[in-house]
């Protein structure tokens, strides 16, 4: 249900589905993204190798889906990337070692990073209400640069909101950020040419704003007291 809000949102401003394989290879999942074999951004994502191989794996994130995309396509690209990943994290009440994501991605001559601000504005406030507010904040990712996180205002009402804002009252969304030149040159694309934006987000962590759930875990317990109150929604 979530997902399916977020994606008609993106394709209302042009951007199209792209889905992928869940087990990959370790080029268009790390080295294509800007994260060759000695990179220290791969101590970022712990990850699970299949059995017996060091190029297979379930992948981290929908970024190969869009490396996949972009080597197989040339610029205007505009899609967006929703599918289940995978990493080997310790499981608490904010994170999981299995969600889903959607990631996007649009690339075309003189794109910029206000045009990157404009449309994630737009997806708040479609997402969450015209009156949504928004931060961006400088941060690291490979693949992008500049890179930030964006963070919507949950406020402060209970003591869940304290807990799950760790009493900011602002919830990161997602990441997002210019995509970087080497990825462009890596994938075949002419980076003096074209330029673009990317950014992704956990379908879990919207539908806990949206829901006010103040535990992902209770996604995954199959809960039925839990799952009954979005029956009706679905």
């Amino acid at each position: 249900m979530v997902l399916n809000k977020i994606v008609s949102i993106f394709e209302r401003i042009g951007f199209t589905v792209a889905e992928e394989r869940e087990i990959e290879d370790d080029w268009h999942n790390f080295s294509a993204m800007n994260t060759p074999d000695d990179h220290p951004a791969r101590d970022m994502q712990d990850t699970f190798y299949l059995k017996d191989s060091v190029t297979r794996l379930l992948r981290t994130h929908t970024s190969s889906v869009q490396a996949r995309v972009m080597t197989t396509s040339q610029p205007p690209i505009r899609i967006i990337a929703p599918g289940r990943v995978y990493r080997n994290e310790t499981i608490s009440a904010r994170s999981h070692c299995q969600f889903h994501q959607v990631e996007g991605l649009y690339i075309d001559e003189k794109v910029s990073f206000a045009d990157m601000k404009q449309t994630l504005l737009y997806f708040a406030r479609e997402m969450y209400g015209i009156q949504t507010e928004i931060r961006l904040r400088p941060s690291y990712f490979p693949f992008t640069e500049p890179s930030a996180e964006m963070d919507v205002y949950w406020g402060l009402k209970d003591e869940v909101d304290h807990r799950i804002t760790k009493g900011t009252g602002w919830l990161e969304i997602l990441g997002c950020g210019m995509v970087d030149p080497q990825v462009l040159k890596n994938c075949g694309i002419d980076p003096d040419k074209y330029s673009g934006f990317a950014f992704g987000m956990g379908i879990e962590r919207q539908a806990m704003l949206l829901y006010r759930v103040s535990d992902i875990r209770m996604y995954f317990e199959n809960d039925v007291r839990f799952l009954k109150q979005f029956h009706s929604a679905q």
